[in-house]
């Protein structure tokens, strides 16, 4: 009994770490909810729906199986040819026989070689494609979705969507699933080397199999949530870096540079701390299974060499050296791909959890989408109806309570009222950037909700207070959207709103340098190549929602000379607070807490004495005061 003894130890102690794993295991299944282990999609759902990206490129994985064979020959074959030389070695033999051995064991290496080298790259140029799949669906989905829901969703958020959750994904389809195939060959293989080889031996190592299938289960529990915990802090800090890199200029206004570091601090102690909890788990795990190979390699060597010293048969199986160098090199080659498990699982979670989130973005359905019978408008006469129209953001919240009103093609029609009382909501719900809830919008006495979204919107050219500029240059964005606009036409609608003086002293003109958001132009600047972007486009109805806002007195005056000439072209709508900007609509809505209290023009509402006079001649006292 003295003799097994060293057996009965290890035994012994894989025993208790197997028992403290299965408490660990039981007490995190019995708190799942409290520890965070929810999982809203099945991992076979996922899978599924990733499998789907890699359906049209399957000739390339099967081409990559086809060549891993190779790989998976040299794993299977090797150890034999190496007993093989071992044995020989020990015996008379002869050196061309050796040489021969030798030289065989070499071309088989060298074409295992290059078969994995060929692998790899097949597989990074597939994985790439579908990766860039993967991206291209997102951002598209994300085109599609309300202003309403991108509101309720940070922007870094959305970045880490398309940006950093694609890259973990990638790990599946370059390296984890082709590998997990090759390593299920690889184990069969060398199992079925090994039991005709030895199978006394080969039931030896089977022994330690179990635990490793209970390790992993266990590993399986715990690293689900470490992942699902970095994912969350990655995309808190890019949220938060996302936010606040662009309001920087605010936070050094304010002095609040400390605070925010202090922020920063802690969105970055939590990735940390997640990040450590993750390796805390994938530190814990491939050392336990590296433990069970070395046991099984003890194990093999304590049997099979006492075995040999004694001259023994163990279990009627004769063991010499050669057996055990095969069966030891063997035993690295099945337990190298189960232990290499633990690293494409910990890999495999991560990339669930990033699909899962990715995913999550994708099946958002769209709030404002098409009816099934809507048309196309090829042009428009640009006559606008509200009856009866109700809108909240919030249920029960009315912003519009039975807004009713029409306008005739061409007229300028403004709308005025105090902040809140629904005046940008109309010209929003006009474009369809929301659904109402009650009541009706038409356009030239047709629904909205039966055209189009595109086509709708390709007809209305919208002027707005805080005007985005993209990266690139001036031409680009002022042709924005439409290809084949000449450099004259660029200069003609930038003469229209007279922002041609400002361009015309750039360096570069029409080609000078947009930086993100355009700041490198000032309000004023910005705000004439939101006019010229515009026009170029000659759109049906044109909406100005406090477009002059930023615009100084001697360039707004310009513009409106550029407004007069634009009513001929297409019915304008303008949201505005300054009244002596809009005495010449032709209807002017006075909206008070989403109601329409007065309309009229300019001469009829201040012949009424009612709220616009009210607030026409509190704005023409304070005008006459700053004159003084």
């Amino acid at each position: 009994m003295g003799e097994y003894l060293p057996l009965l130890i290890m035994g012994g102690i894989i025993g208790v770490f197997t028992l403290i794993f299965s408490v660990a295991y039981a007490m995190v299944k019995n708190k799942k909810e409290a520890m965070g282990f929810d999982r809203n999609m099945a991992d076979s759902e996922i899978i599924r729906r990733l499998l789907a990206y890699a359906k049209p490129y399957w000739p390339q994985f099967v081409l990559t199986l086809l060549v891993m064979l190779f790989s998976v020959v040299y794993d299977v074959c090797s150890p034999l040819l190496v007993g093989r030389i071992v044995g020989m070695v020990q015996e008379d033999f002869e050196l061309r026989e050796l040489l021969a051995m030798v030289a065989v064991y070499g071309g088989i290496l060298v074409v295992s070689l290059v078969c994995t080298y060929a692998q790899a790259m097949l597989l990074q140029r597939t994985g790439q494609k579908i990766l860039s799949q993967i991206r291209l669906d997102v951002f598209r989905h994300i085109e599609t979705l309300s202003h309403e829901q991108l509101n309720n969703i940070p922007v870094g958020t959305l970045v880490t969507r398309v940006s950093n959750d694609p890259n973990a994904i990638s790990y599946m389809f370059t390296n984890i699933l082709v590998t997990l195939v090759k390593n299920v060959m690889v184990v069969f293989g060398v199992l079925g080397a090994m039991l005709m080889l030895n199978y006394a031996l080969t039931l030896m190592v089977l022994c330690f199999v179990p635990f490793v299938v209970l390790f992993t289960l266990f590993f399986r529990r715990f690293s689900r949530k470490a992942h699902r915990a970095v994912t969350n802090a990655t995309t808190g800090l890019n949220t938060f870096l996302s936010e606040n890199l662009s309001g920087m200029k605010i936070i050094q206004i304010f002095n609040r540079e400390d605070r925010k570091m202090d922020e920063f601090w802690e969105h970055t102690r939590q990735l940390r701390k997640a990040k450590l909890g993750r390796m805390m788990v994938f530190g814990i795990f491939r050392p336990m299974v590296y433990m069970l190979n070395i046991s099984s390699i003890l194990c093999l060597l304590y049997l099979g060499s006492r075995a040999h010293i004694l001259g023994q048969a163990w279990f009627g199986q004769v063991i010499d050296s050669a057996v055990v160098v095969s069966f030891y090199m063997y035993v690295g080659k099945f337990f190298n791909p189960i232990q290499a498990l633990a690293e494409q699982f910990d890999m495999l979670q991560r990339s669930f959890a990033s699909a899962e989130k990715i995913f999550s973005i994708l099946d958002l359905e769209p709030q404002v989408v098409d009816d099934e019978d809507a048309m196309e408008l090829d042009e428009i006469r640009g006559e606008i109806e509200f009856r009866d129209v109700w809108f909240s953001y919030k249920p029960d919240e009315w912003v519009l309570k039975g807004v009713s009103f029409k306008v005739d093609a061409k007229q300028t029609v403004a709308f005025v009222g105090s902040t809140g009382s629904g005046k940008t909501t109309i010209l929003s719900l006009i474009c369809r950037n929301y659904d109402i809830q009650k009541g009706q919008i038409l356009i030239d006495g047709i629904d909205i909700r039966k055209i189009k979204i595109s086509s709708l919107r390709r007809h209305f050219g919208q002027m707005l207070q805080d005007v985005f500029l993209f990266a690139g240059d001036i031409r680009s964005n002022i042709v924005l959207r439409s290809e084949g606009i000449s450099d004259e036409e660029v200069w003609e609608a930038c003469r229209y709103v007279n922002a041609d003086k400002f361009i015309g002293r750039l360096e570069q003109g029409l080609g000078e340098v947009v930086r993100e958001r355009g700041n490198n132009f000032s309000a004023g600047q910005r705000q004439l190549l939101s006019f010229a972007r515009t026009i170029i486009h000659k759109p049906a109805v044109m909406i100005l929602d406090e477009a002059t806002a930023n615009i100084d007195t001697e360039t707004e005056l310009l513009i409106q000379d550029s407004l007069e000439r634009m009513k001929n072209i297409g019915t304008m709508l303008i949201v505005a607070h300054r009244l002596s900007t809009i005495q010449h609509c032709d209807n002017i809505i006075l909206l008070d807490n989403g109601v329409i209290v007065e309309q009229g023009t300019h001469q009829q509402l201040l012949a009424k004495k009612g709220r616009y006079h009210q607030l026409y001649m509190l704005q023409y006292s304070k005008e006459q005061l700053k004159k003084a």
